[in-house]
């Protein structure tokens, strides 16, 4: 696989010095980018700024920055630049919140059997892991320097929309957050891991050879124990596309009714796993996941059909279904096993993600796989629902 040459920096602070280097080791990235007024007001995007001056056009064709509270494998250096090499013009995100829109659009693309994700232009772009082609960063660098913007990742989406191209999100994640401080003031979220944690190994090969979605269409998320939509064209709202519609609110969308949603409850969540949830995170809750996954796999199923109809298409599936019943085509020459262990990551980590943040960590082995268990009947059921007619969204809630 061909790649190119990648320059890196670690963003930091003087209180993770220590940490940063061990990382810079670890990855061999080239040098640390140390915030230039550490005992001014909390800002990612003053730390950033210096770590995409880094950027040397002569020296090397693209430019990775991290972040100093990740963890990555040894090899993320030549992840980065095979994928640099496959998308030479594309900002690439090689870490992507479980909570966030663009965590549910990987873990759709995940089910609908894709590797990359086309960012939405409504919210923040994920910064923890980035490689820009070494001309955007100076262009990036350059238009948000002077910002009063103190956080990198709203200032990322800002560039991006203006230049009319979001990221492309590389939804099996390599990278993963570590710890739950923050010094830009993000503690309060608790737990933020990544949607659909992968081994290097299994990375490659979905980085390499994986299908991009490029519309992911309306999006279900889940935040603090309930479940939203994220409707086509939401940035075009008043508010920019930053309000949160609940999915009852947007059903119209989708082309789904709340009876049909109720129906398909009644007939297929089973109620021994869906007790067994609500005795641990309440019934509520236990409802709320399962019709978001219901949601997720009903629009999974067309977003497999999309892909399967273009030049990009995924190949029918001939090797029986996956684990969750419904059969994920392979992708050229990406193994079965690997798209299978995808699919289970975006799965098992949408319990927890959906969970209000102070409820997180009560999330051990045994609840997450209670959660999943439940969620990949819900995954199920909304594979087989037949496509609604989309109609009118309600208001934000």
């Amino acid at each position: 696989m061909t790649t190119v040459r990648v320059s890196s920096a670690v963003m930091t602070h003087p209180k993770r010095l220590a940490q940063a280097r061990e990382l810079a080791d670890l990855l061999r990235l080239d040098g640390l980018a140390l915030d230039p007024d550490p005992d001014g007001p909390p800002s990612a995007l003053r730390t950033a700024l210096v770590a995409w001056a880094a950027a040397d056009p002569a020296r090397a064709g693209h430019h990775l920055v991290v972040q100093d509270d990740v963890s990555a494998p040894p090899t993320l250096l030549e992840l980065v630049g095979r994928a640099a090499a496959r998308f030479p013009d594309e900002a690439l995100v090689f870490y992507t919140n479980w909570h966030a829109r663009n965590g549910g659009a990987a873990r759709l693309a995940a089910l609908a059997g894709a590797a990359w994700v086309r960012a939405v232009p409504d919210e923040f772009t994920p910064s923890l892991a980035v490689c820009l082609p070494a001309g955007t960063a100076e262009e990036f660098r350059r238009f948000a320097t002077g910002s009063a913007e103190r956080h990198d990742d709203e200032q990322f989406s800002v560039f991006f929309r203006a230049r009319g191209r979001m990221s492309l999100i590389a939804v099996p994640n390599v990278v993963e957050h570590i710890g739950t401080s923050s010094i830009n003031g993000h503690a309060a979220q608790g737990i933020r891991l990544a949607v659909c944690p992968t081994a290097a190994e299994d990375a490659g090969p979905l980085l390499d050879r994986g299908r991009v979605l490029e519309d992911p269409g309306w999006i279900p998320y889940m935040r603090y124990g309930e479940g939203y939509v994220r409707l086509v064209g939401q940035e075009r709202g008043p508010d920019g596309g930053r309000g949160h519609h609940r999915w009852t609110d947007a059903l119209p969308a989708t082309g789904l009714t709340e009876d049909a949603v109720r129906d398909a409850m009644s007939d297929g969540m089973p109620k021994d796993l869906a007790a067994d949830v609500a005795d641990r995170f309440g019934p509520e809750f236990a409802e709320e996941l399962w019709i978001h996954c219901l949601l997720l796999g009903h629009r999974a199923a067309a977003a497999r059909a999309t892909l399967a109809s273009t030049d990009e298409a995924i190949a029918p599936a001939a090797l029986g279904d996956t684990p969750g019943g419904a059969p994920a085509a392979p992708s050229d020459d990406v193994p079965r096993d690997v798209l299978d262990r995808l699919r289970n990551a975006a799965v098992s980590t949408a319990g927890p993600a959906g969970l209000p943040p102070e409820r997180r960590p009560e999330a051990g082995p045994d609840e997450v796989g209670l959660m999943s268990a439940l969620a990949w009947t819900a995954v199920d059921a909304g594979e087989r629902l037949p496509p609604g007619r989309p109609g009118r969204p309600g208001r934000p809630g």
